[in-house]
């Protein structure tokens, strides 16, 4: 439900279950969410209409995933389009680099880059949760003041007409961007990087539906570093660098964003401009990300340059790593430290990609043309020999956090692993793993789970409601499997079990591996490993983190 301070419904008599600090596509993901796994969850965004400018333009596989489980499938092709190629060229027009980004699916079962319009996007998530009864979104409300106490948060906000009320919930999560309240009433600033650059951003709406030739392009050049990408059917990006001596009040300006475009052979018989603005890109990790009942995700946690495209993609993974675990400590099955994990997963994934975005935006952002030719020099010498490095994959293993662990603490084999999303069939349904089998967490087995269990470990899973699934050969027909049972119809779970060297993977919620096994005294230890996981996190912990 959409609701507004005028509106009578807008002030919910219960103590909620979550409350959500901000509703940009990180805070719509996490509502959707915590709502669908039936918590009641209240949302203040200040901005009484959604934001109708895009600021990502893409999003990867995993990203993807993670937005077919907050309820947008369906919705995804209709306002994104794979990627494709991706150009780098020097100032003469010199290739650099060239990544073939195939539109094949990846290992998540979709795209490994998808460019999107995000106000379409956005319009999916926000219609979804609209469907969604024990979800309420309170738009024009800004959020003033949160203290916590041992058993929740009160939030004060102000309406549209300046009154203030509260607001109450047993956790809070701050999606409220870089000057987030949630982030400073924890009282933590951000770790800086030190890698700042202002660029100028010219979004366009395409009059026609001309093919790009690469469909991404870099211009490393000195002289101005520049980008034309796709950002979802119908719809282009050019970004522009400012140099040294020039101000951000002087080109954030209509007349130069045409200029600069003209030099790139767009004019405005071309497009429609969308969206003219500067901004600054920063890499940054906050300090701190949980302080007891409150908690942060997205640009309230972390910034990003956009150079490996990584910005919103991780404000997803870092929403769908806490859903599940905010869902056990809200059902008493696991104790506030799980939360602490929390943090000790994302922010290590996060400083990767940040590592990744500094080190892509170094090579690009050079405007020393000494410095720019030695570049271009190594760069072209490694493709003509085919010695190019193949580019960092922002996928990444948990090393840290709740993964079974061997007696001196090392990660087991497959543990902390993202789990592949192959095709698989049972019965009349055909289609992605997560669509057939279930979300949550899963067992999945070439042998019988129940068998290879027993009935104590069965209840356990059951009582987190876990699906157990066993895994059937392609070739298999669907049409006659047990319950319980799916056809790998492509092979794909196999080889991914068999290169664990394992025939069974326990999945988190979020799909990445908590373990593996390989018989079935090393799967009731598997099991055995997480129950305990879960008990201990019931031990007091420190509030901050």
């Amino acid at each position: 439900m959409t609701a507004t301070a005028a509106d009578p419904r807008w002030w919910p008599d219960e103590v909620a279950d979550l409350l959500v600090v901000g509703y940009g596509p990180v805070g719509q993901v996490l509502a959707n969410l915590m709502a669908r796994r039936g918590r009641r969850v209240i949302v203040v965004e200040r901005h009484p209409r959604p934001y109708p400018m895009p600021r990502a333009v893409a999003f990867d596989g995993e990203a993807a995933r993670i937005l077919a489980a907050a309820g947008v499938a369906d919705h995804l092709t209709a306002v994104g389009e794979p990627s494709g190629d991706y150009l780098w060229r020097n100032g003469e027009g010199r290739d650099l680099l060239y990544i073939d980004a195939a539109e094949v699916k990846g290992r998540n079962g979709w795209p490994e880059s998808t460019s999107m319009y995000q106000p379409g996007l956005e319009d999916a998530l926000i219609a979804y949760g609209k469907r969604l009864p024990n979800l309420t979104v309170l738009r024009g409300c800004e959020a003033v003041e949160l203290a916590q106490h041992a058993d929740g948060a009160v939030l004060r906000v102000t309406d549209g007409d300046g009154a203030r009320r509260l607001l109450r919930a047993r956790w809070v999560v701050g999606c409220d961007g870089a000057n987030s309240l949630v982030r400073r009433t924890i009282g933590t600033d951000f770790e800086d990087l030190g890698f700042h650059h202002e660029w100028l951003i010219c979004d366009l709406a395409m009059h026609d539906d001309r093919t790009f030739v690469p469909n991404n392009l870099q211009i490393c050049d000195p002289a101005r570093p520049r980008t034309q990408v796709s950002a979802g059917p119908g719809h282009r990006r050019w970004e522009f660098m400012l140099l040294p001596g020039e101000r951000k009040q002087d080109m954030d300006d209509p007349r130069v964003a045409w200029r600069l475009l003209a030099q790139c052979g767009i004019t405005p018989d071309d497009g429609t401009m969308e969206r003219h603005a500067v901004y600054t890109f920063q890499a940054a990790t906050a300090r701190r990300w949980r302080l007891g009942r409150l908690l942060i995700a997205g640009d309230a946690a972390h910034l990003m340059p956009p150079f490996a495209g990584q910005g919103m993609s991780s404000g997803f993974r870092d929403v769908a790593n806490l859903a599940w675990k905010l869902d056990l400590v809200l059902d008493g099955r696991a104790g506030e430290a799980l939360l602490d994990s929390y943090a000790e997963e994302r922010r290590a994934h996060v400083q990767h990609a940040i590592g990744m975005s500094v080190n892509l935006g170094k090579v690009i952002c050079q405007t020393d043309p000494k410095a720019a030719a030695d570049r271009d020099a190594v760069m072209i010498a490694a493709r003509e020999r085919r010695m190019a490095r193949p580019q960092q994959s922002p996928f990444q293993p948990l090393t840290r956090g709740l993964v079974w662990r061997d007696g001196t603490g090392r990660r087991r084999r497959g543990a902390g692993d993202q789990v592949p999303q192959p095709r698989v069939a049972a019965g009349t349904a055909h289609g992605l793993f997560d669509e057939v089998a279930g979300r949550g967490f899963v067992f999945a087995s070439l042998d019988d789970p129940r068998e290879l269990l027993g009935a104590e470990r069965t209840a356990f899973l059951e009582s987190l409601g876990a699906y157990l699934v066993r895994l059937l050969p392609a070739g298999t027909d669907p049409a006659g499997v047990p319950a319980g049972s799916v056809v790998d119809v492509e092979g794909g779970f196999g080889a991914y079990l068999t290169g664990a060297a394992a025939r069974c993977v326990l999945v988190r919620p979020d799909t990445y591996a908590f373990g593996t096994a390989d018989g079935a005294e090393a799967a009731g230890a598997l099991v055995d490993a997480l129950r305990e996981a879960l008990r201990e996190t019931s031990h007091p912990v420190p509030a901050a983190v």
